[in-house]
């Protein structure tokens, strides 16, 4: 909060488009998110995948819940990207063991 002349404490200034960077990692991320979860989960369980899984949802949550100030947009697109990143990782993973294995 800062503080003027009078001493009238002013809200910092919102970010309008704070939502694009999340929503944009949502619809990308959560339908592929929820292949993995359900392919996962029909092979006997989560094991040491439930940790990914987890985590990208987790970084979404955050993406989603950070305060719509702009001084939080890099903190946001942040956590968007990695969630990305996370939700991408286990697809990579076996692109590239079937591509050494081809």
């Amino acid at each position: 909060m800062k503080t003027t002349q009078n001493h009238v404490t002013r809200l910092p200034a919102l970010h309008r488009t704070w939502w694009k960077a999340p929503l944009v990692a949502s619809l990308l991320g959560l339908p592929l998110l929820a292949m993995e979860y359900s392919v996962i989960r029909a092979h006997d369980g989560m094991g040491q995948y439930g940790v990914v899984i987890y985590g990208a949802l987790s970084l979404l949550a955050i993406a989603w819940v950070l305060p719509h100030r702009r001084s939080m947009r890099t903190y946001r697109i942040v956590a968007a990207s990695l969630a990305l990143g996370w939700v991408f990782l286990p697809l990579l993973i076996a692109l590239l063991l079937a591509a050494a294995l081809a």
